[in-house]
């Protein structure tokens, strides 16, 4: 197992990450600090960084080092980006970083930095056809991907703090500011040929701390019950709502409003104005927020490097598989459960019907229904359902993660406790209650058959006949306790499925 500090230090914030590697490509987060630094600020006038920024940015590299040292981090990859990639004194400045921190800083030019968002991005999410916007400090970067291939990308110089500092001193107000924003980035758009060539069932996805920032506002606004940015979906009705309430405050009455980052409060007008041009330009309806960008790039070339050659097939398996080995799971009772799993979704289609996604749903259900363990063993299924919906789960919708965790939150016993239920009812459908409860019944079986953990039964072959499901199953060696403990699902098995259950 190996420990690494990613820095990225941006033209707004420096941010570390510490990151434990362990093994077959896997990787989870364990630290982090950020601190505002806006080490762009002022620099548009002479390209020079200021010798405030520059300071103020060597104390937060000495306090990530520190922090690094007590975590044991085992090496740090540092990275700048649009600020110092332009700054006339940058050779002086990342001197000065070796000098005093012992910490040796890549300048990414921007193909670098415009490719390892879209490596955090494509290993993360599972939209086959996307227009990346990420909206830094310095610069701005779109991105296109189409079939799971980067296609164009461009960096415009300039971001949410050199946009606020270019049209602050204009003597405008608040509304004003924001629609010179507007009108001088819908005037860059126009200049980006290929942007005319996107396909027009291109699904946009925001990326950086802004869009961060318009998911806790979403969320407050809607009440909305899950804490999990990736992969958040907003109507563009509704970002328009939050734009126009934040855009004609002055910044004391922004600071107030929860949600929004006092270090960013700011310059978060800019940022909301540039995705109101580019939402707008592009004809979007909607966009999802991507909690993973180029800090996680660089952690899947680390961890994984067959990333920098070509994206992760299975998105959704890799993410479970990582997540199995984090919590200590045993991976083998765990692969026969899913297995099981997937064969009585498939054989008792005729009673269940659900459409094919309900079997991701299973998997995922059935993959992590024991990771409650890691917490108690006592009432274990409650503790899984928690920490699906509160973990890290690629290629995979917030409606589904909800729909998986109640899965194996009931897999012992049938019976949800509405009020838990009721707190997603924005995000869940009137007839998931009931396909939960039926996957639960099928994941406590699956479960039950490998009750020994020797993957006795081998498989299942399930006829229906009349009022019953006769159940074979395919077995080497005794398997009296685990058809005996399946059995013990007989009752709630009869009254979702309408059929006695019979084992072989």
């Amino acid at each position: 197992m190996e420990k690494i500090g990613i820095i990225d230090l941006g033209s707004n914030s420096a941010r570390l990450v510490i990151v434990e590697l362990f093994g077959d490509g896997h990787f989870m987060v364990v630290d982090e600090l950020k601190e505002s630094v806006r080490l762009g600020q002022d620099m548009e006038r002479d390209g020079f960084l200021k010798p405030q920024r520059v300071a103020e940015t060597i104390r937060t590299l000495k306090m990530f080092k520190k922090l690094s040292d007590a975590n044991k981090v085992d090496r740090i990859i540092a990275v700048a980006t649009a600020a110092v990639r332009r700054a006339k004194n940058q050779r002086s400045f990342l001197d000065e970083i070796q000098a005093t921190c012992g910490i040796k800083v890549k300048v990414l030019s921007e193909e670098e930095e415009a490719t390892l968002v879209y490596r955090g991005v494509i290993n993360s999410m599972d939209i086959p056809k996307g227009l990346i916007l990420e909206i830094g400090g310095g610069s701005t970067k779109i991105v296109y991907y189409n079939r799971r291939n980067m296609l164009n990308f461009v960096t415009l110089p300039f971001g949410a703090v050199t946009l606020t500092d270019l049209f602050k001193d204009d003597g405008l107000t608040p509304e004003e500011q924001t629609a010179k924003v507007e009108e001088f980035f819908t005037e860059q758009l126009s200049g980006i040929d290929w942007l005319q060539t996107v396909d027009p069932d291109t699904q946009m996805i925001g990326v950086g701390g802004s869009f961060r920032n318009i998911f806790r506002i979403s969320k407050m606004v809607r009440k909305y019950p899950l804490d999990t940015v990736h992969n958040y979906n907003i109507p563009v009705e509704d970002f328009d709502s939050i734009y126009d309430m934040i855009k004609v405050l002055d910044l004391d009455r922004k600071k107030k409003i929860k949600g929004i980052s006092s270090a960013r409060a700011d310059i978060l007008p800019a940022a909301l104005a540039v995705v109101k041009a580019f939402t707008r330009y592009m004809k979007f309806e909607s966009f999802t927020v991507g909690g993973m960008g180029l800090r996680e790039g660089i952690m899947f070339n680390q961890a994984m490097p067959v990333t920098l050659e070509k994206p992760i097939s299975d998105i959704l398996g890799y993410s479970l598989n990582a997540l199995v080995r984090y919590y200590e799971c045993d991976e083998a009772h765990v692969e026969h459960v899913v297995s099981l799993s997937v064969q009585l979704f498939k054989q008792l289609r005729v009673l269940h019907k659900f459409p094919r996604q309900y079997l991701k749903i299973l998997k995922v259900a059935a993959t992590l229904h024991d990771c409650g363990n890691r917490i108690k063993f006592y009432n274990h299924p409650k503790h899984s359902c928690y920490m699906i919906l509160n973990s890290t789960l690629y290629g995979i919708t917030h409606r589904e993660i909800v729909l998986a965790a109640f899965v194996a939150g009931c897999h012992k016993k049938e019976d949800i406790a509405l009020a838990d239920w009721v707190k997603y009812k924005d995000i869940v459908l009137e007839e998931d209650l009931e396909a939960v409860k039926k996957l639960g019944v099928m994941l406590r079986i699956a479960e039950s058959l490998d009750r020994g953990g020797a993957g006795t039964v081998k498989g299942i072959n399930c006829d229906v006949l009349g009022d019953s499901v006769i159940m074979k199953t395919e077995v080497e060696g005794d398997a009296a306790l685990e058809i005996r403990d399946a059995m013990t699902a007989n009752a709630e098995f009869r009254k979702f499925f309408r059929k006695n259950l019979e084992i072989l």
